[in-house]
């Protein structure tokens, strides 16, 4: 299969079997709802009976003081008690194996290529770390949201693309499924199109 890098204008072969899948919606599905949930951990948690510090023992007998009858200062009829039904953080995990992980992968980026917005340029050295000479570099998608995947986040790309809000920077090992779907274009540079090849096959 045939794709053309677009800052030397010379044509690669790249693999049907990654980059000419058929779109599994119902995989891909999946994978992204297994990706927002681990992003809502949830946050509140309170303490029940046996967890809150303190003793065990009955703090008074059980007749002749007049009072009512108690068997722990840890009850949560009592101020600083537990809680009767204490609040956890939900576990929702769905479990994505890695070859269902891959096989999206492999599907997105398909659909990225049939839908022209898929791009492959040799390198993305910038020499600089300033915004402008950036910008030169992707100046005819500079309108659109941009995400830009390389084997490894250099730092003057990373200073010199920070500023611009619709661009995104990600490595192949932190590789976010939702800014690959969202966004309009996808840079991706020849060493990761060979680490792909490399992984999914």
């Amino acid at each position: 299969m045939k794709f053309l890098i677009q800052d030397t204008k010379k044509k690669i072969n790249i693999s049907k079997s990654i980059f000419n899948c058929k779109l599994n919606i119902s995989l891909v599905h999946q994978v992204l709802i297994s990706f927002n949930i681990k992003k809502h951990n949830g946050s509140k948690s309170q303490k029940n009976k046996s967890e809150v510090i303190g003793s065990n023992k009955k703090p008074w007998r059980q007749k002749g003081t007049g009072r009512a009858r108690a068997g722990s200062s840890k009850s949560p009829i009592w101020r600083s008690g537990g809680v009767t039904f204490a609040s956890k953080p939900n576990n929702k995990k769905i479990k994505i194996n890695k070859k269902m992980y891959r096989g999206a992968i492999k599907c997105i980026l398909s659909e990225l290529i049939r839908q022209n917005r898929l791009i492959i340029l040799n390198n993305l050295i910038i020499e600089l770390p300033k915004t402008n000479i950036f910008l030169k570099k992707i100046k005819n998608i500079l309108k659109e949201k941009i995400l830009i995947i390389t084997k490894k986040i250099d730092k003057n790309l990373f200073l010199s693309s920070r500023n611009i809000f619709n661009v995104k920077l990600n490595d192949i090992n932190n590789i976010n499924i939702l800014n690959l779907i969202n966004s309009d274009k996808v840079i991706i540079t020849l060493d990761v199109i060979k680490y792909f090849e490399k992984i999914l096959c």
